[in-house]
């Protein structure tokens, strides 16, 4: 039975303020909690990417963008107090009763919890290893084997007394978000072919897949797939995709798509649900083709546990080559990236042929030979 204190709640803030990835994982315990207690107005706190996925999560009803500065010691955000003394003063404003701080097993709860602590937030729950003092009302300890994300953050709302059978990602793409894209689409005849999205960004390093061998995928997957490929990412991806465009021979260009820095976010959902496969690194859209239940090929670098973060509930294949240095962390390999340079492209090629077989499509077995321009 759910904590009587936090069934009477009507304000919540829901806090994750890592990668649009993280966030997106969390919506099945944003969900349970919205079924548990449906009278609460749900706010969810993230970072600027990571609040995109608020938009489209019907569970959360108003987002707040935050650069927390303990998140990510690489963005280098300038020291300036006011910063978080303003969003202290924010959080004071919206008089929320309760505060639940979802954080990935690497990450202190405390001082996203000292923020809540410092705003007046009465209930505050996490998860914390650590001697949170006051600053938690609830503290709550993982099990020690390892959780998936999904599987931690509904763990973490148990503690609350909140129970659930469902545990799908929610991500619901607006329908113009998908006329937007079948407009864009109409113009390429693709439709006898599969779509597959490869999207070869990420904001890691040392979890990307080098773009060159991203290139040599894309042009296997037209010539013996016969595929159409849309290739994705970012404004600031556009050069990393016209590299891979580049490189391709201009034989298989007509049956390029270059959208990088072109779509709004919910269109990049409905591009991905859309499509027959996806191919892309441990990041954001890997995700995102698992909440939209399109199967996925995950070059999945060993810098994290694969176990914790691997594709939820979706078809899918998860390419890495072992090495001794897995879990490392890193954000730029110090090596030589063997864990995703030694998966060959072949390799990605032979995946996404039988993960489409596994879900009806048949790609030919003849090799293409057709000519065009890119666009």
């Amino acid at each position: 039975m759910i904590d009587q204190r936090w069934q009477a709640a009507r304000n919540i803030l829901l806090v994750r303020l890592d990668n649009l990835g993280d966030v997106l994982l969390m919506t099945p315990a944003f969900h349970v909690i919205k079924q548990a207690i449906p009278h609460a107005h749900l706010t969810l706190l993230a970072s600027p990417v990571g609040a995109q996925i608020g938009s489209l999560d019907p569970a959360i009803d108003d987002v707040l963008v935050y650069d927390a500065p303990w998140v990510d010691p690489w963005a280098q955000l300038v020291q300036d107090s006011a910063r978080e003394q303003q969003m202290i003063a924010q959080l004071r404003t919206r008089r929320f009763d309760a505060a639940i701080i979802f954080t990935s097993f690497r990450q202190s709860s405390l001082p996203a919890a000292y923020l809540c602590y410092l705003a007046d937030i009465p209930l505050r729950l996490a998860a914390s290893v650590d001697g949170p003092g006051s600053l938690l009302t609830t503290r709550h300890e993982h099990p020690e084997r390892m959780l998936h994300e999904v599987e931690r953050g509904l763990d973490l709302v148990r503690a609350l007394g909140i129970e659930t059978i469902e545990q799908d990602m929610q991500l619901n793409v607006p329908a113009d978000a998908k006329q937007a894209v079948m407009e864009r689409l109409t113009c390429h005849h693709f439709t006898d072919r599969p779509l597959v999205i490869v999207h070869a960004g990420c904001s890691m390093p040392s979890r990307t897949y080098p773009w060159e061998m991203y290139a040599q995928v894309v042009e296997l997957l037209v010539k013996q797939l016969d595929a159409y490929v849309a290739l994705t990412g970012i404004a600031n991806e556009r050069d990393l995709v016209a590299r891979i465009c580049e490189k391709i021979s201009p034989h298989y260009h007509a049956h390029l798509c270059p959208l990088a820095g072109s779509l709004s976010f919910a269109e990049l959902c409905g591009l991905i649900q859309h499509a027959d496969l996806t191919i892309t690194n441990n990041t954001g859209p890997m995700h995102i083709s698992a909440a939209v239940k399109t199967p996925v090929v995950a070059l999945f670098a060993l810098t994290n546990p694969p176990e914790q973060w691997r594709p939820w509930r979706v078809p899918q294949r998860l390419l890495y080559h072992e090495v001794p240095c897995r879990l490392c962390y890193h954000r730029r390999c110090p090596y030589q990236h063997d864990c995703l340079r030694l998966v060959a492209p072949q390799t990605v090629v032979d995946a996404a042929r039988t993960l489409l077989n596994e879900v009806g499509l048949t790609p030919p077995d003849a090799a293409l030979d057709k000519e065009g321009a890119c666009e």
